[in-house]
């Protein structure tokens, strides 16, 4: 990590925002797949044959998750959008901050998309309290991974260097 951090002291303002972007992209693909699987999936569910047999709150539960995964999926994909719109235009740093929100937003979608799934399913399986127990875990889990932990770890680069600048100080020479 330390090392990681000299480079980046050591990079141009451009080679920063390329290399923001060149991540935010990886970050985009893993996040794009997972929301594009959970839409397909979501688009087919009303052809199946159990579906008729769904109650009112399923059905509006299941328009929530649907939509919310439609609006992931237009917020995850629009930073390639907006990356043709201004391509050779010398605009990373405006491309990279788009594409941070849009990112953030594309996630706080899926993540009612994921949680809407579940507590669909599981109330269609088991009962409503169930659904709801379930459906709180879920909805903390992921809050805890991509909120929390996120959130109370943001200086993770800083702490890990200055750790390994200790112990590079104490080993003997």
């Amino acid at each position: 990590m330390a090392a990681e951090k000299r480079r980046m002291k050591h990079e141009s303002e451009k080679q920063r925002w390329d290399r923001n972007f060149a991540d935010l992209l990886q970050e985009l693909r893993v996040a794009q797949t997972g929301v594009q699987i959970l839409f397909a999936f979501l688009l087919t569910l009303p052809f199946s044959s159990g579906f008729p047999n769904t109650t009112e709150l399923q059905k509006d539960t299941y328009v929530v998750a649907l939509i919310a995964a439609a609006f992931a999926t237009a917020m995850i994909i629009s930073p390639v959008a907006f990356h043709r719109a201004l391509f050779r235009q010398g605009r990373k740093p405006e491309l990279v901050r788009y594409a941070h929100r849009m990112a953030t937003g594309g996630l706080a979608f899926m993540l009612v998309s994921m949680v809407s799934s579940v507590f669909l399913i599981t109330d269609y399986l088991l009962n409503i309290w169930a659904a709801v127990i379930f459906t709180g875990i879920t909805a903390a889990w992921f809050l805890t991974f991509w909120a929390a932990i996120p959130f109370t770890r943001k200086n993770w680069m800083d702490e890990d260097a200055e750790e390994e600048d200790e112990e590079a100080l104490n080993e003997p020479v």
